[in-house]
């Protein structure tokens, strides 16, 4: 017998439909064909043991424990899911061959091989990568089945993620949270993420850059020249020189209003005469914009529709399930180039669809061309987000399916399109010694573009000067007629919203804090997952740690938001490391490294983290928005170590109260209480008491 083992139940029934003959018959959680039998999962059946799974101590949180590592790591089976899986269990002893049919992704591999491996599976298995679930594509790829050994590699990456989140997860929020307790936060969790933290920090960040942000004004000097063939604006460019570098700011910005006046003062004086140094015209092009990754499909959505990239992923999610579009949960931006042979089918759908711009569209485009996106080499075991071979009827979808499936349609629509072509015209002249630039654009070729009016890859700069020329050549002359000083301030950063923070994890090199690891990373896939990316996010705005403000939905940090990675070394708030660690898990998923080596650097960090735990100086303040708080902290430091704080404790005999150090365990050092303060004359005149005891001791005994 043939076993399909697929990630959900939807998925399975959509593969049995095409594995249809007439003498199929289901049972309680399978179903079976004449080509097989088909099952599924719930996702993941299994889960991580907690702790005090491992050892019933573990139950109450010790920083003496810590860090709790696995020497041997404990799934266990999901209450909800027990049923399944032991349906599940029975039809693998009875199968001679099974199909593992999970997504095909890091966490679809996981989820159906440590089944596999929970029940000591010995039959050989097969892969099949399902990208689409229309009937054309299941075929397809069954016909195409692969060794699922050819897999290993994908499932230690997903096996380092999993046990490397459960490492951090569960012995920093432990550490940190009693951290914050002997502070006296007595009731608050800190929940710690390998990535939900940084990505906090991210918010945390640039809320403070808001807040310490001080505009300042800058001055942009302008002047109008007149040529033979037209008059033209041109923008004055600096030298900034050592005599007259106290006027500019870091960012080169001119800020001293009297050396501009004194510059624009200078231009003003006869002689009027400038000479053309450079006149450029240069053809470029701007290539189509690649199909939607789910990352770029969830910033896209959030900034011309407004939707949270939960909201887009759960979409995409029902899109995929109804067979319109494939795959959803996809980081690659890049197409097979075997699938090309389907253009005239998808773009003749596009021509039927119920609107009328998308259907003149898909009518206008060459089925025919090839963009850069036909690219072998990017696709891994998924390619970009794409429309399906299936006819969509518009008309049934919701208004948020609709849109995002026009999303996903037009970007592939733009790859059967020409590129945007426009001249660009640079133009420098020389006044007074000083030089004047200008550019100018004209559009030979609106290609791609056609289907995206209003919007534009890049955000242009404010500072720069665009205009339409007149014809002129290098070594023309021309005739200064008059300046201006155009003042301007500088902006605050825009608060991160939910697309832009998705953004931002996927562009995590432009945030790390070392100048070598931006190099390093520039090219990486981000911290977090294309799949969890959402979730992480939704989790913290859950957990209070984030709020959302406004229209725009943009971020604010809370006050946990600030404790939590105030308490925190930077190690775990800047996203460095997560992205270097997420770079090493991608090279793993391709044969590089071991999960045992992976596992070590994960032990040695959190054992690192745990140490500094104990000596983290929490802030006793109380917080402003209803954090629970106890202020049980005194502002004397210990006597012993010099390093923690006394802190109010209570005796378990009889509920009395005494002094204890902060850094407790570490540092063991007690007082009593005397008028509601630590006793720490008292507790010393003890110590030394102690210590001449055991000084007369010792010189009795010899």
């Amino acid at each position: 017998m043939r076993l399909y083992i697929a990630e959900k139940p939807s998925m399975g029934r959509e593969i049995a439909k095409c594995l249809k003959t007439p003498h199929d018959t289901s049972g309680k959680g399978y179903i079976a064909t004449g080509e097989g039998v088909v099952t599924w999962l719930y996702g993941h059946v299994l889960r991580a043991a907690e702790p005090e799974e491992y050892d019933a101590r573990y139950k109450r949180w010790n920083i003496a424990d810590l860090p709790i590592v696995p020497t041997e790591w404990k799934m266990i089976i999901d209450y909800k899911a027990r049923e399944q899986f032991y349906i599940v269990k029975k039809l693998i002893s009875e199968a001679d061959e099974i199909i593992h049919a999970g997504d095909p992704d890091r966490e679809g591999q996981l989820l159906v091989d440590e089944v596999l491996d929970y029940v000591g599976n010995k039959k050989p298995v097969k892969r099949i990568l399902l990208n689409a679930l229309d009937a054309r594509s299941i075929k397809s790829a069954n016909a195409d089945l692969r060794d699922n050994a050819d897999f290993f590699n994908l499932k230690q990456s997903a096996l380092a993620r999993s046990r490397a989140d459960w490492l951090i997860g569960m012995n920093l929020s432990r550490a940190y949270t009693l951290a914050v307790r002997r502070a006296g936060y007595k009731k608050l969790v800190l929940p710690i993420g390998r990535v939900k933290t940084p990505t906090l920090a991210l918010v945390v960040r640039r809320e403070r850059e808001i807040e310490n942000f001080k505009p300042t004004d800058y001055y942009l000097i302008r002047a109008e020249f007149k040529h033979q063939n037209g008059d033209f604006t041109a923008q004055w460019v600096p030298k900034i020189e050592q005599s007259n570098k106290q006027h500019f700011d870091d960012s080169k910005r001119l800020i001293n209003k009297d050396f501009a006046d004194e510059m624009l003062n200078k231009f003003k004086e006869n002689p009027h005469d400038g000479k053309m140094t450079l006149y450029e015209t240069k053809e470029k092009k701007d290539w189509q914009p690649l199909p939607f990754s789910l990352s770029a499909l969830q910033v896209m959505a959030g900034k011309q529709l407004g939707y949270s990239p939960q909201n887009v992923l759960d979409i995409a999610q029902s899109l995929y399930e109804k067979k319109l579009t494939t795959y959803p949960r996809s980081d690659c931006s890049y197409l097979p180039p075997n699938q090309h042979k389907d253009a005239s089918i998808i773009l003749g759908n596009l021509t039927k669809v119920n609107n009328q711009r998308f259907s003149t569209w898909a009518k206008n485009a060459d089925p025919a061309k090839k963009s850069r996106a036909w690219n072998k080499s990017k696709i891994t075991a998924h390619h970009a987000i794409i429309p399906t071979t299936k006819l969509a009827p518009l008309e049934s979808l919701g208004e948020m399916e609709r849109n995002i499936y026009l999303l996903i349609a037009r970007q592939y629509m733009a790859q059967f399109y020409p590129e945007f072509i426009y001249d660009e015209t640079t133009v420098n002249i020389d006044y007074k010694g000083e030089t004047f630039a200008v550019k100018g654009k004209v559009t030979k070729h609106l290609g791609w573009k056609e289907m995206y009016a209003n919007w534009q890859n890049v955000k242009p700069n404010e500072d720069e000067l665009e205009v339409t020329l007149p014809k002129m050549a290098k070594g023309d002359s021309v005739e200064y007629q008059k300046g201006s000083t155009l003042k301007k301030t500088t902006k605050p950063p825009s608060r991160f919203t939910p697309a832009t923070l998705i953004q931002g994890m996927k562009e995590i090199h432009k945030y790390v804090k070392s100048e070598a690891a931006k190099k390093q990373l520039k090219d990486v896939y981000g911290i977090g997952t294309e799949a969890t990316r959402a979730t992480i996010i939704d989790d913290l705005i859950k957990r209070r740690f984030l709020t959302t403000m406004g229209k725009a939905k943009v971020l604010k940090p809370t006050e946990q938001a600030y404790l939590l990675v105030d308490a925190l070394p930077d190690e775990m708030t800047y996203p460095d490391a997560t992205a270097v660690w997420e770079d090493k898990l991608h090279s793993m998923s391709e044969g590089e490294g071991t999960l045992q080596d992976f596992l070590k650097g994960q032990v040695k960090f959190t054992e690192e983290l745990c140490e500094k735990a104990i000596e983290c100086d929490i802030k006793a303040a109380p917080p402003s928005d209803g954090v629970e708080y106890e202020p049980v902290v005194s502002e004397i430091k210990c006597p012993l170590c010099k390093k923690g704080f006394m802190v109010q404790r209570r005796k378990r005999s009889d509920n009395s109260i005494f002094w204890g150090c902060s850094l407790y365990p570490r540092c063991k050092m007690t007082c009593n209480d005397k008028n509601g303060g630590p006793d720490i004359e008292g507790a010393l005149t003890k110590i030394q008491k102690s210590q001449e005891r055991g000084q007369t001791n010792g010189r009795s005994k010899n």
